[in-house]
């Protein structure tokens, strides 16, 4: 058998395995998949959210975050005489108003609105996650055969690098991580949409001063902390929210953590609490190590666990259900010997019913994907979804697509792959602009109770 034919063969199998359901799924978690249930990806190079349907794990729609083909004429077009712009010309191109990097995403507490931000454009946008569309987009004056129905909103403009957005446990506020100033914007949701729907209002309450880089906020359980991470220092900010008669904060500064025996190099992008509230854990992502602190006064270390060598963890995730408890982090390392010889990044499993002090990396699993970002799992943790940044390489089955991965997780220490699934192009009337670079992802089922709820 020549190379050619045995190569054929080879991603012909991949290809099988990527859209395959495996029976142990069909049978124990499809009942589980809930008609509302629907996976949000944000896509920083496109400039978009894909959504994808995970009863049939293929991609239901894209919500356009561009401001691409809005008038029919060139300075305004995605695509011009045939030729698709590179992404920096792409943001660049004359009259240009859309979203630029679209990184974060969060659901709301009770799973009705999405908030993403435009690290480039220096904005956030709310999205209806059960009507799947922008808030404050408004009819297209010139709408028409050759021209989107839609002008896109502007969203809200806060400053410089807002990288991720967090709902506050009450849902009444959305805080904002404004990663180059230094600062947490904090808005008033209610305000923030009627200020959307063009109401002469504010959204924002105040800007609240923190450390250095600010890349995430995270709340405690009861919504009576908030924790602050950085990607500039190696410091964890803490404070007292405070909240008032109406639900609003009235935040105070309560201490300062120094995580540099965990964070040297003082980069830790992501941070989550566990389900039960009780720890929050880190991923430092140059330090190739993950760290768990306890959420209560003192906030002492309970676990460093290394990652191995260029691991670059990116986010975690928690499954917690019959078969056992673990915590999941995405690796952006790309490993030559995946599935089938296929390039793929690697997903990290810790066992948390393992004693304090003792858990570390137990296993992984192959992420089915190039450089492992966003990954969030359904309310009955049976199913993990992962986002990944780099394009499938040629050959592949899904050959120069950016790809998201679906596990069944009923046995979180032995995840069976279910698809990987090709997110497509954003159908403009100039031509296909393709969904590129996945960041976040979050699995949302609109009108329950959340994660961050």
């Amino acid at each position: 058998m020549n190379a050619n034919r045995r190569d054929i063969l080879k991603y012909t199998a991949a290809a099988a395995a990527a859209t395959a359901l495996p029976a142990s799924f069909a049978q124990n978690t499809t009942g589980a998949i809930d008609s509302r249930d629907r996976v949000f990806i944000t896509n920083e190079d496109s400039n978009t959210l894909v959504v994808i349907d995970p009863r049939t794990n293929t991609v239901e729609t894209t919500i356009n975050l561009t401001s691409f083909d809005e008038d029919p004429r060139p300075p305004f077009r995605y695509i011009t005489a045939g030729v698709a712009p590179t992404h920096a010309a792409m943001i660049h191109k004359p009259l240009y108003h859309g979203c630029i990097d679209a990184h974060g995403a969060v659901p709301s507490p009770d799973g009705l609105l999405l908030a993403t931000s435009g690290r480039g454009s220096s904005n956030i946008y709310l999205i209806d996650a059960v009507e799947k569309r922008v808030i404050g987009n408004t009819p297209n004056p010139v709408a028409g055969p050759t021209t989107t129905a839609e002008r896109l909103s502007s969203g809200i403009l806060l400053g410089r690098e807002p990288h991720e957005p967090t709902f506050s446990r009450n849902g009444k506020e959305l805080w904002v991580a404004l990663r180059g100033e230094g600062r947490i914007a904090i808005l008033d949701v209610e305000r923030a949409l009627r200020q959307l729907r063009g109401s002469e209002v504010s959204s924002v309450r105040q800007f609240l001063p923190t450390l250095n880089g600010p890349a995430q906020v995270w709340f405690n359980r009861q919504g009576t902390l908030a924790f602050v991470a950085s990607q500039k220092v190696a410091k964890v900010d803490v404070f007292s929210v405070n909240l008032d008669a109406n639900g609003h904060s009235q935040p105070k500064h309560l201490r300062t953590l120094d995580i540099s025996a965990q964070d040297k190099l003082g980069f830790t992008p992501f941070m989550k609490t566990t389900p039960d509230g009780n720890e929050l854990w880190f991923s430092h992502k140059l330090a190739d190590a993950l760290s768990c602190r306890s959420t209560r006064e003192g906030f002492e270390l309970l676990d460093n666990v290394s990652l191995g060598a260029m691991g670059r963890p990116n986010h975690v995730e928690f499954v917690a259900n019959a078969q056992g408890s673990v915590v999941y982090a995405s690796l952006a390392r790309v490993d030559d010997s995946g599935p089938g010889g296929v390039a793929s990044s690697q997903i990290a499993i810790i066992d948390r019913s393992a004693k304090t002090g003792e858990r570390k990396m137990d296993n992984s699993f192959f992420s089915h994907g190039r450089e492992s970002h966003g990954l969030w799992t359904n309310p009955e943790n049976t199913l993990l979804y992962v986002a990944h940044e780099q394009d499938e390489l040629p050959g592949t089955p899904n050959a120069g697509q950016t790809v998201c991965s679906a596990f069944d997780v009923s046995d979180p220490f032995k995840p069976n792959f279910i698809a990987q699934i090709p997110l497509g192009n954003l159908a403009l009337p100039s031509g296909g602009l393709r969904n590129k670079k996945s960041i976040n992802l979050v699995y949302v089922r609109p009108g329950v109770k959340g994660q961050t709820a």
